[in-house]
């Protein structure tokens, strides 16, 4: 079977998608069933891919955005007729020589289009309904998004595969070693109530925990645009000073983030999956998350969950007892083997594998 992969996110410094993707194709570099098949990435620039897999790696010129994606990219899929495509991204060329199976992780844009621009939110619902549509298969995380994708772009289940995402297990610190760090990981959206996390720390937990800090990193796409940060400078400045955050950290900055926190807030209103508390989860860190269907769908018993945001101090109750109380953290940790266990990246990749050959006809 001749595989190809819209590889688009693996450029640059991978975010979600990317992130996604690269643990597939780690998977499959394994993988003696993925191997037997022939495979080959495309992409707007060079983009790092398994060298076990055999790959061809397709540049094509252009940005990588809309225009390249319907024009530039349907091409080359023409000249190298493919027997399918994968796209693990939310949206397809909608003219291709083959099946796609299409990969769609949530759909915020059509269940909250307030939180997107006009243009963007607009151009997000129309790609992606139409790639949907035209898609053989159409893969997501969770139970939650497969319900979602069925109510706000009318695919039936039947073409529906629910696939959640793995979790690679970390070497943590004994609880002892922990600091007083309250860690938050993730895009900067209006729907992770960031704002309510600061406000929350700087006036509750802060005074009540006096050695303790909060670390954010994530890269503020909010819409309409904004800055969560923005009540700091009338905090005084021994609390201020005790907030640091930063849009983009590496891999090791982030597992030392994760190795010292005691705590990790995700605030989120809406998610197809929401990975970081379970990164979080998988280091030795006690999630605390709103309390939505799909967080109860997949963190189970191993977080601990607030019911809203309408005021802070839930949330800074919340953190508080978790950054204070060792009994506590370990009520939610002790859940956590029994959670992780559902998410596996071999099981993924293999269910994803067998997706596509499903798509394939093969």
């Amino acid at each position: 079977m001749k595989v190809a992969v819209d590889a688009r996110e693996l450029a640059g410094r991978p975010t979600g998608v990317g992130r996604y993707l690269e643990e597939l194709l780690q998977e499959w570099a394994s993988s003696p069933d993925a191997r037997r098949h022939e495979w080959r990435f495309y992409a707007h620039r060079a983009v790092p891919v398994p060298a076990a897999l055999s790959p061809a790696s397709v540049t094509i010129a252009g940005s990588g955005g809309t225009r390249w994606e319907q024009t530039a990219f349907p091409r080359a899929l023409g000249r190298d007729k493919p027997d399918v495509l994968f796209a693990p991204g939310y949206t397809a060329p909608l003219t291709t020589p083959c099946p796609v199976a299409l990969t769609i992780h949530d759909v915020s844009f059509a269940a909250h289009p307030e939180w997107f621009a006009f243009r963007e939110g607009l151009r997000r619902r129309t790609l992606t309904a139409w790639s949907a549509r035209r898609a053989r298969l159409v893969l997501t995380d969770s139970r939650f998004s497969a319900d979602e994708i069925v109510k706000h772009i009318g695919i039936p289940h039947g073409r529906i595969r629910v696939i959640p995402l793995g979790m690679r297990r970390a070497v943590h610190p004994p609880a002892a070693d922990r600091e007083p760090v309250v860690l938050f990981v993730g895009s900067i959206f209006r729907r992770r109530h960031v704002d309510v996390l600061i406000d929350a720390f700087v006036n509750h937990v802060a005074p009540r925990v006096p050695a303790s800090r909060l670390e954010i990193v994530g890269e503020n796409r909010m819409y309409p645009a904004g800055d969560p940060a923005g009540g700091l400078s009338r905090c005084p400045p021994d609390i201020a000073r005790r907030v640091t955050i930063r849009s983009y950290v590496d891999e090791a900055t982030l597992r030392e983030l994760y190795q010292r926190a005691s705590v990790f807030a995700f605030m989120s209103s809406y998610e197809g999956f929401g990975l970081t508390p379970l990164e979080a989860l998988a280091a030795g860190v006690p999630p605390v998350v709103l309390d939505t269907a799909v967080a109860r769908e997949v963190y189970g018993p191993a977080a601990r969950y607030v019911a809203g945001v309408a005021s802070p101090i839930p949330l800074a109750d919340a953190l508080t007892e978790l950054l204070l109380n060792p009994q506590a953290r370990d009520a939610v940790l002790g859940h956590a083997d029994a959670v992780l266990a559902r998410y596996d990246w071999t099981r993924a990749a293999d269910t994803t594998l067998r997706a596509l050959e499903e798509a394939a006809g093969a």
